[in-house]
């Protein structure tokens, strides 16, 4: 190819499985992530956005997922995000939910919700203390029992997987084929593919790789969209640095603060003990006085006395 092309950047990702020409690998990446969740295998699919390079080229915030439906009208969605950004388990949750209730339209009841499945492909970890690189969330109870089986949310860590598939390992799976394409699709030589990219789903994949790479509008829209995931990436790096300067600001401050209140409370207990050693000395001195005087009054009665001279 005339230029290495990153399947992972949305443009690419969308042309892959967001176009009709490429149905047939919507269907087989969809059955490679779900498998045996799905209670039959997808066999058909109907495109619901599908992929328009103008829309890259004139407009940077475009939609970049997928969105299909199958025969039996189970809906799916397929995003990449290469950014975990805070807010983005919120985004995926309402996603989900959004795709999900918006079967019902006006006159239908519940019966005519259909299963719905949202699958993340993920450029940086969403739970990193967790090791698996692969998540299947769905709505159950505490014992697994599943309240309504109708879909749910997959996410897939590529940043995981790429540190647990080492170089050489075996491909035992069309899930493990699809995210290895994705994880090292810009560094593959289509004229010495290796031997797990030698089937027809991953050739017709290199193949759209190749219309990005050597046709000049799609290598224009490729380009456009790397430089704005760029920009992006550097903002939110900016952001989250401003985050840290901030927090540590913050974290700075409280500790003047609590430096402030322990030399205010020592003052205070150093205060309240120069009060008790001055009450302390007062008392003293009062029961000096008292006991002074004591004796005066004694020594008077003394030299009172009958006899006394």
């Amino acid at each position: 190819m005339r230029h290495p092309i990153d399947p992972k950047i949305d443009c690419v990702f969308k042309a892959l499985l967001g176009t009709e020409d490429n149905r047939g690998l919507l269907i087989h990446f969809l059955n490679a992530v779900l498998g045996t969740d799905l209670p039959a295998p997808v066999v058909e699919v109907e495109i619901l956005n599908p992929f328009n390079e103008r829309e890259f080229i004139d407009d940077k915030l475009s939609i970049v997922d997928v969105k299909a439906r199958d025969g039996q009208g189970r809906i799916y969605q397929v995003e990449i995000q290469l950014l975990v950004l805070p807010d983005l388990p919120a985004r995926i949750l309402y996603g989900w939910a959004d795709l999900y209730s918006a079967q019902l339209q006006s006159g239908k009841d519940y019966g005519a919700l259909k299963p719905t499945y949202s699958i993340w492909l993920l450029g940086e970890d969403l739970r990193p203390a967790v090791p698996e690189y692969a998540h299947h969330l769905r709505m159950r109870d505490e014992q697994g029992r599943s309240l309504i089986d109708h879909g749910g949310i997959w996410l897939l860590e590529l940043g995981k997987f790429a540190a647990k598939q080492g170089v050489g390992e075996d491909v035992d799976t069309e899930l493990k084929r699809w995210l290895r394409f994705f994880t090292e699709g810009e560094r593959l030589d289509e004229s010495e593919l290796p031997t797990w990219m030698q089937t027809e789903e991953m050739r017709q994949a290199m193949s759209t790789l190749k219309g990005f790479s050597e046709k000049e509008r799609e290598y224009h829209a490729y380009q456009s969209r790397q430089n704005y995931l760029r920009q992006q990436r550097s903002i939110q790096r900016h952001l989250d640095e401003l985050q840290v300067a901030e927090e540590q600001a913050r974290a700075a401050a409280e500790q003047a603060r609590a430096a402030e209140q322990q030399a205010r409370a020592a003052e205070q207990q150093a205060r309240a003990r120069e009060e008790l050693e001055r009450a302390e000395k007062d008392a003293a001195l009062q029961r000096e006085a008292a006991a002074l005087a004591e004796i005066e009054r004694l020594q008077r009665l003394l030299a009172d006395r009958p006899g006394a001279e």
